[in-house]
């Protein structure tokens, strides 16, 4: 900064020290126009700018996972980030590694038209320029471009700071986190960002972002929905009155007539070329625009059941004292493996608060003990167990046998369903009763409970030859994502059947704090 007046030097320090600034006055971007335009963070950016930063001053470097709607400009706020670091250090380098060449070539793109837009005194002098690296001769410092595709990608270099986008879409990620995202130092003013929409249930960037939520490891998870970019929006026609769906979803997220009538038109989109209907919010719009985590993660490629949007409702919601109503406890029992044992009570709207729990092992003597010890507590006036396949069925008859009887009843879930003209099986029936349970005007109250709601969305579902629901085989949907909705078919074993009340009981004590969690950006307002 030789020979600058003190206002010159002044300036200079607040363009190396405040990304905001810098982008607006030294990073050129393509609209989507085709017009060069200065980088102005928009409201989702600064969003993203200010944990970022947070998370910096705090630790003293930067390790995010950040879930995203489309097009808010995440990619574009990262790669400029990184330039600017790269040009106002010595000694450092900046990779982009995205899923697919083209991707990568885009973000690559992007930072060579900053460079070649950076006002003269602030652009570093170019030494190597080719069609993956771009490095500053006088800084000893550089950008460079991969492709997450062969495993050994990148992992020889040494850099400061990594772009992973569209992380869930990688091929082989789990070993490019043991590979190039090593080559990060574990030291201070160092950056990890790694950005993605969502990519279904499982995986590398799904597993990062949910510990992240947890505050387990270095990564916070960022979430941005849909609706806190104000370009989504659509001016509605005089008279306009959105469909019932759209009308219910724009109330549960608080949207104006104008991001309501932008859902409509882009869901409408997204449903043709899904083969959904225009008129519900389809699978793929709930994954390409997500308006919560769980909505994003649980869409996944197919159209769950039941929609997350049902049970987000009744995560928030807080119903009345349900003591006057049966106590009714459903038991998933664990077949083994990694598979668990999932227990859950249910009392009239409200579901998960004497107990919600999970247990590996598939030892019935000791289940049997468990469920004997919280019957003897909480006095339930029914408790469905299940049994398929002889699975549970040493606990159930042990259970019978300590003289629970009355209260004890087993489930096959391959069974007849009492309406087999509706239902394929028993299984699909009592998650027909949930489902509808879910959607009562009266409501559900449900705990604040992330893993309950992936497991609750979890199934597909089809029709046999006679036009009867089937829902999908919890071996395929281990096999889709990874886990068994073992927490989703314990509360539908709550509906087995009808149950009279036999205890009387005091007012229900809530035992648990209600909370929204950890995740940034969940629906409502915005911003927070």
């Amino acid at each position: 900064m030789a020979g600058l007046s003190d206002p010159a030097r002044q300036r200079r320090r607040q363009l190396r020290d405040e990304f905001p600034l810098y982008a607006a006055r030294c990073l050129q971007l393509r609209s989507k126009a085709g017009q060069i335009l200065p980088l102005m963070l928009n409201d989702c950016q600064q969003h993203l700018h200010a944990r970022l930063e947070a998370q910096r001053a705090d630790s003293g470097r930067v390790r995010a996972v950040v879930l995203k709607a489309r097009q808010w400009g995440c990619s574009t706020y990262v790669a400029g980030r990184f330039y600017w670091r790269v040009t106002h250090r010595r000694g450092v380098r900046a990779m982009v590694m995205a899923h697919k060449r083209d991707a990568s070539n885009n973000l690559f793109a992007m930072v060579e038209r900053f460079h070649a837009h950076c006002p003269a005194p602030l652009r570093a002098a170019t030494g190597a320029a080719n069609a993956r690296e771009l490095a500053f001769r006088g800084l000893d410092s550089g950008y460079v471009v991969a492709t997450a595709g062969a495993t050994e990608t990148g992992r020889s270099d040494t850099v400061q700071y990594f772009h992973g986008s569209e992380v869930a879409f990688w091929p082989n990620a789990r070993q490019h986190a043991a590979g190039v995202m090593q080559t990060v130092p574990a030291a201070d003013d160092t950056e990890v960002i790694l950005e993605s929409t969502a990519n279904g249930v499982g995986g590398l960037f799904h597993d990062l972002y949910r510990a992240g939520e947890r505050g387990e490891g270095p990564y916070i998870a960022v979430f941005v929905p849909w609706f806190a970019h104000r370009a989504y929006r659509a001016g509605a026609p005089d008279g306009w009155q959105p469909p019932a769906a759209i009308a219910d979803y724009a109330a549960l997220h608080r949207l104006d007539p104008g991001q309501a009538h932008w859902c409509w038109q882009k869901n409408a989109e997204l449903a043709r070329a899904c083969g959904g209907q225009a008129d519900e919010i389809c699978w793929m719009f709930r994954q390409e625009y997500p308006a919560t985590a769980e909505e994003a993660f649980q869409a996944g490629g197919h159209e769950s059941f039941i929609r997350s949007d049902l049970v987000t409702r009744a995560r928030r919601a807080l119903i009345a004292d349900q003591s006057a109503a049966p106590l009714v406890l459903g038991v998933d029992t664990a077949r083994g493996g990694p598979d668990r044992t999932r227990i859950i009570d249910r009392q009239g709207r409200c579901a998960g608060y004497q107990v919600n729990e999970s247990e590996r092992g598939d030892d019935e003597m000791a289940l049997a003990g468990r469920l004997a010890r919280l019957i003897e507590r909480l006095a339930p006036d029914a408790v469905f167990m299940d049994i398929t396949g002889g699975t549970g069925k040493g606990a159930h008859d042990r259970l019978r046998e300590l003289g629970h009887g009355r209260v004890v009843h087993g489930v096959n879930f391959g069974a007849a369903a009492a309406r087999d003209d509706e239902y394929a099986n028993k299984r699909a029936e009592i998650w027909g009763e949930l489902r509808q349970w879910l959607r009562d005007p009266g409501g559900a109250d449900l705990p604040d409970d992330d893993e309950l709601h992936a497991h609750l969305c979890a199934p597909g579902y089809g029709f046999d030859s006679l036009s009867r629901l089937r829902l999908e085989k919890k071996e395929a949907i281990r096999q889709r994502l990874g886990f068994s909705p073992d927490g989703g078919d314990a509360l539908a074993l709550t509906f087995a059947e009808p149950v009279a009340r036999l205890h009387r009981r005091r007012e229900r004590v809530r035992s648990e704090q209600r909370g929204s969690g950890d995740t940034e950006m969940m629906a409502g307002p915005w911003p927070p």
